[in-house]
Order: structure tokens, then C-alpha cells, then sequence
């Protein structure tokens, strides 16, 4: 496969190239596991159909069903599309609020569609791929923090051959495109606005300084010959999902960060750093990004530390734009998706995260100390106990420690290489963790499980086998769905919880058994890939997915990526929003009147939004109703 080839690839695939997961022995006994199941498969669709109200004795007759419904959707439902733009129901609208070369600065260049931009004025600019976002009250304004994940290399450098950086300024180019923009944004008569030039605009790039802290800090594994204190780091990478704390910052997640490093020459690792390596795919090759060719942090020959010190959890505060990031390693070092947070009765703080990637695992961090408003909430995130899920048949599940007597590793290993800590507690392997949303209305939570081919088929990373689970009943799943659970006495914090399945994306059209989903899958709703969500202020469960838009095949009927809305009581998900072909739909937010929503379309595989002729552009689009209703 040439360079080319492998640039087509994505992340989940290109790993897998380099780092092959061995075949699953005893393929039979998976079979015959999975059969064991088939009658409790049942099981979890009917109480994972949403038909549960707070648990399983509790249902809603379907009158009363049918009565929420149309007080709780305030729209009627779209159908599938496959075209190249953005629908919306009936009685709703939507506009772009900022694509890839939009200018936050005055003196930012205009956006240049033959060269996709140059080098200059690269950081003052709204950056490409946006992903999780989350909106911000500054002092009466509203500040938008939103991920840049990563660069369509062959749209961002047109002049380059396949998009393969040929200089240290293409390299430079595509470093200041990723990472996070913060900015504000004003409504007028128009519609909305970013605020160019506003005081709190702010790009934070592969470049930017950013500090290290919690156990991880100081240690051995994180010092470079750039920073031999190993408190200090550039940028931050790969930018997936979000999150808000409860004091009001921002948590960008970097997730498949290990893409962008490479060797320029062979070198021999030490044992520890070698399976590491392994464990999370640095691959002297490169994803093709090749910034080992041209940016010395990036080489692990030189710098074999490097990696090391991307895979965190980074807290921004969007307030002060003098502020440096931090990355918070206590929460642990994995391919991020996003943090969602919960408070627990007595304060502390509870960070719940997944590590997208098939066969990898579901994490929660509690903090040592309670938030009290008003206090120094700097070092709140660097003390606590990250665990790892372990989900069982019956229907319960445990937070196991990653401890030092559990692990056999230190705190910081423990934080470095999270992966092998989990895989030494057996924590539960999962069909790619994605994002996690917890509830304002309710003491659950829920998780995207989005897809996972390998589920009964081969090992993760880690050599852990992955046959057919409570929460991942489905062999080769193409199709992924949605966990929820609910903690002991409604304690984010307790080490027990009991949960269901909320819904199994499936297809009834093609399939009759399984993968025709769970119980409120309808032709009229079909999707697959649930990736990013959000929950209203009505608890409202709002669903994006990235998956397949062939619409053929296992997958006829469902059309481009799209938006969807679920109701937690009756179960019932109706279709909201669809984007562009060849697009993402991620990240989602809310304005501070709850009038207009964010919507990130990623990737767009046309001329979004600008039209013909124009390179295809990621946007942030923000939707209204008409009448200017509430919208969650």
C-alpha cells in the first residue's frame, strides 16, 4: 500500500495495518458464547428499548407514551438525505457561524481557495475539522470554545502531492489549523456573528505552551532535551470531543494523537517505552503527516519521550486568554473522546471518558477534594482515583481503581499507560467508547459504543480477548448503540451501578435477527455510529453519528451522518438534523438563552458550504426555530 493509500485510511484502520490484532483463538467458543446469549440479548433490547422508566418495574403504557412524544418533540421528524447540504425540520432554520479560514482577527489573511491558505496568519484563523465545542459566559458575552481535530491534509495543502507536507512551513501550516479556537460570538438582527478582533478570541495550536500536572508531571517518562523538568509541554493534539467543568473551563480531549509522530531512523527503545508504544500504535512511519520530517519533536528517535506527553485531557480556561493550558494527567493517557462531568452529593468532582478505539475501555476519575464554588479549583483535577468499568451479565457493574496494589505500576505509570493498567484489572472491553453525556435531570449517564468489527473476532492493542458482552451483544458490529447506567443511590461517585442499553443502532429493513436493532429502531429512524451526544435541560438525549453514508447495503435507508433526538422515558428517537455527504456531524451547544443551537459538520466530502467550484469547508452552523423558541 503507497502513501497515498494510506492516507485514505482511518485512524481505527491505519492502527491496525501497523499494529495486526491477532486473530481470535477458539473462534467456536465465541460462537458458542454468543448463542448462550440469545436469550438474554433479548432481554437487554426490550430493556434497553427505553421503554424503562428509572429502572425496569416501572412502564409507561404506550397512550402515555404516545402523550410525551408530542409534548417532548417539538418537530416533526426529517427523513434521510443524501445530498450535500443541511436539513432542518419544518419550522426550523440554520446558517454558518464559522468555517475553516474564516478570520478572528482583523489582520488574519482572506481565505485563499487555490492554496487553502498559506503559512502566514495560519494561527488567526478559525481552524479546520471542528468537533466538540461547549459555550461559555464570560462577564455578558458568550465565548465558544471548539476542537480543531484534524486536517483533510490533501484539501489544506492542494499543491502538495497527496497532501504530504513538503516543507517546515506546510508542517507549520497544518499545526496551526488543529488544535482549539475560542472566540466570541454576538447575536444581532442578522443572525449570529463571531466577534473579530474580540479581546477573547484565541487560538491554541500544536504549538501553543501548555503545562503538565498531576502525578504524571515530573516523571522520568515525560522529560525531553527540551524540557528536562518534564513539566512543560507544546501543543495539543488531535482535539475529539469536550467538556465543561463546573467552574467554567473548557476540557479538549486529544485522542488519536499517535498518527503524527514517526522516526527518522531506526533506534532502539527501552522496554518499557517499546510496549507503550505498542499499546497505543507509534509506528516510525507516520500517518502522513510527516512532521518527523521536519519538526524534531515529532522524531522518536531523538525525542522517544515525546508521545508520552500527548493522549491528556487539557483544561483551558476561555476567560483569560493569557492563561496557559494544562494538561491534567490524573485523568489518565488513552485516545480521548471527550470528559463529561457530574458532581457528587458531597462535591467531588466526576470525570466519566472513552477511549476510542475497538476493544479499549470506559473510564471515570473522582477527585480527592470537593468543588467548593468560589475556592482555587487549579489542582482540583490533578488528585483523585481514575478506575476503569467492568460490566457484568447481570446487569450491574463495578469502577474498579487503577491503584499501585491493583496495577503493579505507579501512579504515574498508572497515568502514562492507562491502557495496560486497565487491561491488568480486566476491565470490560468495549465496542469504541465514545462520547459520554450525563443527564441534568436524572442520576444516569450514557456512553456511544460506536461500532466495532472486531467484537468476537480479534484481540485489542492489548491482547485482550473481546468476545460478545453484556454491553456489546453483537458480533462484527457495524452498527454500535448506546449504555446507559445509573450509580448506586444516584452517587456518580459510588463504585457501583446497574445499567441497560438505551438503544442498538440496527437496520429492520435488511435484518431480522439482531442487527435489525433494538425495539425503537424504525425504518423512519435508521442511523448507525452513534458518536458524539448531549443532553438538554429537559433530558432530552441529543445523538450524532459518523458512520456510514453509502446508504446500500446494511446501511440502505440511512443516508448521510445525522442528528437525532431521543426521549430517555419512552425510547422513542426521531431525526432532527442530516448533514452533507462524505460529513461528520460532532459536537454540539447550546447559546445561553437556549434559542439557538451549535452544530459541528466535519469533513463535508463536497463543496459545503460555499458551493460549486469551492473547496469543501468544516463549519459550525447554528440552528433556530422561526418563531424563536426555546430549542432544549
Amino acid at each position: 500500500m503507497n502513501d497515498a493509500d494510506l492516507t485514505q485510511l482511518s485512524a481505527d484502520d491505519w492502527d491496525e495495518l501497523k499494529f495486526p490484532r491477532p486473530e481470535e483463538n477458539g473462534f467456536d467458543r465465541v460462537v458458542d458464547n454468543a448463542l448462550s446469549r440469545r436469550g438474554f440479548l433479548r432481554g437487554v433490547v426490550a430493556f434497553g428499548s427505553g421503554a424503562a422508566v428509572m429502572g425496569a418495574g416501572s412502564l409507561l403504557s404506550s397512550t402515555s407514551a404516545r402523550a410525551a412524544q408530542s409534548a417532548r418533540f417539538p418537530f416533526t421528524a426529517i427523513p434521510a438525505a443524501t445530498d450535500n447540504t443541511v436539513h432542518v425540520p419544518e419550522g426550523y432554520n440554520w446558517k454558518v457561524l464559522a468555517r475553516w479560514g474564516d478570520p478572528l482577527f482583523s489582520d488574519a489573511p482572506d481565505f485563499d481557495a487555490a492554496t487553502g491558505g498559506t503559512v502566514d496568519g495560519s494561527d488567526r484563523i478559525f481552524g479546520e475539522n471542528t468537533d466538540g465545542m461547549e459555550l461559555f459566559e464570560v462577564d455578558g458575552r458568550q465565548v465558544i470554545a471548539v476542537n480543531h481535530e484534524y486536517v483533510n491534509r490533501k484539501i489544506n495543502l492542494p499543491a502538495a502531492q497527496a497532501g504530504t507536507p513538503g516543507s517546515a512551513d506546510d508542517v507549520r501550516k497544518l499545526q496551526n489549523l488543529q488544535g482549539v479556537t475560542v472566540m466570541e460570538v454576538v447575536e444581532d438582527d442578522t443572525g449570529w456573528h463571531v466577534v473579530v478582533d474580540s479581546p477573547l478570541n484565541r487560538r491554541i495550536t500544536h504549538l501553543s505552551p501548555m503545562a503538565i500536572s498531576g502525578p504524571a508531571a515530573g516523571h522520568d517518562l515525560l522529560k525531553t532535551e527540551a524540557d528536562p523538568t518534564g513539566t512543560a509541554a507544546l501543543g495539543t493534539l488531535n482535539n475529539c470531543g469536550a467538556g465543561k467543568t463546573p467552574w467554567g473551563t473548557y476540557l479538549t480531549c486529544e485522542e488519536n494523537f499517535n498518527g503524527y509522530f514517526g522516526a527518522t531512523a531506526e533506534t532502539e527503545l527501552p522496554e518499557e517505552v517499546a510496549a507503550g508504544y505498542g499499546r497505543y500504535g507509534i509506528d516510525p512511519e507516520g500517518w502522513g503527516y510527516d512532521y518527523h520530517k521536519w519538526d524534531a519533536r515529532f522524531d522518536t528517535a531523538a525525542n522517544p519521550n515525546e508521545p508520552h506527553r500527548a493522549g491528556w485531557v487539557v483544561e483551558i480556561d476561555p476567560a483569560d486568554p493569557a492563561s496557559v493550558p494544562v494538561k491534567r494527567t490524573a485523568l489518565g493517557r488513552f485516545k480521548h473522546e471527550n470528559a463529561a462531568t457530574a458532581l457528587a452529593p458531597d462535591g467531588r468532582v466526576v470525570v466519566y471518558m472513552g477511549d476510542d478505539e475497538r476493544g479499549e475501555f470506559l473510564y471515570r476519575f473522582v477527585s480527592r477534594d470537593p468543588y467548593v464554588p468560589g475556592t482555587d479549583t487549579s489542582a482540583l483535577l490533578d488528585h483523585g482515583q481514575l478506575s476503569v468499568a467492568k460490566f457484568n451479565d447481570d446487569m450491574t457493574g463495578d469502577w474498579v481503581a487503577l491503584t499501585p496494589d491493583a496495577t503493579g505500576m505507579d501512579d504515574a505509570q498508572i497515568a502514562v499507560f492507562s491502557r495496560i493498567a486497565a487491561s491488568r484489572v480486566g476491565a470490560t472491553t468495549m465496542d469504541r467508547p465514545e462520547w459520554v453525556a450525563v443527564s441534568p435531570v436524572a442520576a444516569e449517564a450514557y456512553c456511544c459504543l460506536t461500532n466495532n468489527k472486531n467484537r468476537g473476532v480479534k484481540s485489542n492493542s492489548g491482547g485482550d480477548e473481546t468476545p460478545v458482552n453484556g454491553p456489546n451483544p453483537r458480533e462484527a458490529n457495524r452498527y454500535g448503540q448506546i449504555v446507559r447506567w445509573r450509580p448506586v443511590d444516584g452517587n456518580h461517585a459510588a463504585d457501583g451501578f446497574e445499567w441497560d442499553l438505551y438503544v442498538m443502532a440496527g437496520n429492520p429493513d435488511v435484518h431480522a435477527d439482531a442487527y435489525a436493532g433494538s425495539a425503537n429502531i424504525t425504518p423512519g429512524n435508521l442511523f448507525n455510529s452513534p458518536d458524539g451526544m448531549q443532553i438538554d435541560s429537559a433530558g432530552m438525549v441529543w445523538i450524532q453519528t459518523d458512520g456510514d453514508d453509502s446508504n446500500e447495503g446494511d446501511f440502505a435507508g440511512m443516508g448521510n451522518n445525522q442528528m437525532l433526538v431521543g426521549d430517555p422515558v419512552t425510547g422513542e428517537i426521531a431525526r432532527f438534523l442530516t448533514g452533507p455527504n462524505g460529513s461528520e456531524v460532532t459536537g454540539l451547544t447550546w447559546s445561553a438563552d437556549r434559542r439557538s443551537i451549535f452544530v459541528g459538520i466535519q469533513h463535508p466530502g463536497a463543496p459545503f458550504p460555499d458551493g460549486d467550484g469551492a473547496l469543501p469547508r468544516s463549519s459550525v452552523i447554528v440552528v433556530k426555530r422561526d418563531d424563536n423558541g426555546l430549542i432544549g
